[in-house]
């Protein structure tokens, strides 16, 4: 079982930077996918990026594409999210996720497990 835990959020104005962070207990029991979702009021539950721990695959939606970037540390069994060039449409209430496939963050579906969440406010 894993359990993610995010922290890093805050408040920002555009064009700026934050890096998410995601401590996962369980995190090294078996290969899978780690990664985030967001979702802002009214709005639907949408993927933002996904990293396969075996390998370090990496899979970013469109729309974060050249702006967000994943990395893991596996010795600390955390991963993160760096956020540049933030825009306010970023804005949401990011979570932390883990699944042993990668297409629930593609679909924006419920992964197998999920944080709490950590805001993003980037303001104009």
């Amino acid at each position: 079982q894993v359990q993610p835990v995010e922290s890093g959020g805050g408040s920002v104005q555009a064009g700026g930077s934050l890096r998410l962070s995601c401590a996962a207990s369980g995190y090294g029991d078996s290969r899978k996918f780690m990664g985030w979702y967001r979702q802002a009021p009214g709005k639907e539950r949408e993927g933002v990026a996904a990293i396969y721990t075996g390998d370090g695959t990496t899979w970013y939606a469109d729309s974060v594409t050249g702006r967000f970037t994943i990395l893991q540390d596996n010795a600390k069994s955390t991963v993160y999210l760096q956020m540049n060039n933030l825009k306010p449409e970023d804005t949401a209430l990011y979570y932390c996720a883990a699944d042993l496939y990668l297409i629930p963050f593609i679909a924006g579906s419920e992964p197998g497990y999920w944080g709490q969440g950590t805001q993003v406010t980037v303001s104009s």
